[in-house]
């Protein structure tokens, strides 16, 4: 058991200061003062002068690693449990890319019950960028329904020239696939769109919208921030009931190339009126950061970092003048609520015990608490 005193609690939403017991993993309690004394059970937290939010929910991550675009030596490495940890991320969701001949859905799956071995909350979508899509069971229906890490698919490529050029009729049979397995295995089905810098943009989406039954929050299109075309087709999408995500790893040479960094697109969605309920940022870890030129030849390849979805939140608030708990839920509660994780992503009675205690000033990370254990202590 563990009880943090004299928090000033971001749930996200700002609650004041309170006191949160944890036990068994779980938060069982949120008052304005709790007061227990059994010094052999419960360890105490100070949080006086801190401020506690929940754990941080990052939505794309290569958690295998991925194939690189300069060939086999340029093979991103896998992410490491401390990746996470230190960034204040206690949730992930691992996903294939690229590579899925040389990167497996098994070898997914075994690491994320590897991590979630370490502390870590993970699950996983089937598929990759690819179509026809890669499974383990031989169906998207399957693999979702019947494993329980799968809780939806992709990342499928679109507008991008690395993908499978998908029609739509394509695409809705993925989505349709995805949507029933969700309903009858109470998941979400979600179906998360990796979007390339071609000129489609969203319009493979939109059209399998309107040519269907299928609905817009059935897709999670992400690298919304690539350039500013794209930047304000998702917010006409957002505005239209979809989710968007914005991508946090970035490099220099990247930004310099259009790409809007992700706090500062936040901003400008909030801006234009689009509803936090459909804003998230995420990672992209331990993918790879290809740059192109205009014929498509790489002329450079990063590495995509989980430490950077902190690092966005924090730019948001201190440089951007984003609202702390707008920040907070666009890593926390949004991403948890379009993914159907209940327990996850809010400070609230019952809800698993993940939470992160922040520098009131700097908003920097100096307690992780995951499944109420502390993993970080930079105190």
């Amino acid at each position: 058991m563990k009880l943090i005193k004299n928090a000033e609690v971001f749930s996200p939403e700002a609650i004041g200061r309170k006191d949160i017991l944890l036990c068994a993993g779980k938060i069982i309690a949120i008052e304005d003062d709790i007061s227990i004394d059994l010094p052999k059970i419960i360890e105490v937290v100070d949080a006086t002068g801190k401020i506690v939010t929940p754990g941080f929910v990052d939505s794309l991550v290569h958690i295998t690693g991925g194939g690189g675009e300069g060939g086999y030596a340029t093979r991103t490495p896998e992410m490491n449990v401390g990746d996470a940890f230190e960034g204040g991320v206690t949730t992930v969701i691992g996903v294939l890319g690229t590579d899925a001949e040389t990167r497996s859905l098994e070898n997914l799956l075994a690491k994320s019950y590897g991590l979630e071995e370490q502390g870590l909350s993970v699950y996983c979508y089937t598929g990759s960028y690819h179509y026809p899509m890669v499974t383990v069971t031989g169906s998207i229906k399957r693999d979702i329904m019947l494993i329980e890490k799968f809780i939806g698919v992709g990342e499928v490529a679109i507008a991008d020239h690395r993908s499978s050029q998908m029609t739509p009729t394509e695409m809705a049979r993925v989505a349709s696939e995805a949507r029933v397995a969700g309903m009858l295995s109470g998941k979400s089905g979600i179906v998360s769109i990796h979007v390339g810098d071609e000129p489609a943009k969203l319009s493979k989406l939109q059209r399998v919208v309107e040519q269907s039954d299928i609905p817009i929050t059935q897709f999670y299109p992400t690298h919304i921030n690539r350039h500013t075309e794209l930047l304000e087709a998702g917010f006409a999408f957002a505005k239209q009931g979809g989710f968007i995500d914005f991508t946090t790893s970035t490099t220099e040479q990247i930004i310099e190339q259009g790409e809007t960094p992700a706090a500062q697109a936040l901003a400008q969605a909030l801006e234009k009126g689009v509803d936090i309920k459909h804003i998230t940022m995420s990672s992209d870890g331990n993918a790879s950061l290809p740059t192109f030129d205009d014929k498509g030849k790489l002329i450079d390849l990063q590495v995509g970092q989980v430490k950077s979805l902190h690092q966005s939140m924090v730019d948001a608030v201190l440089q951007y003048k984003v609202p702390l708990n707008l920040a907070l839920s666009s890593i926390t509660q949004s991403p948890a609520n379009i993914l159907s994780l209940g327990q996850k992503g809010q400070l609230a009675t019952g809800k698993d015990a993940d939470l992160n205690i922040l520098n009131k000033n700097s908003l920097q990370i100096e307690v992780v608490i995951a499944k109420g254990y502390i993993v970080v202590n930079n105190t």
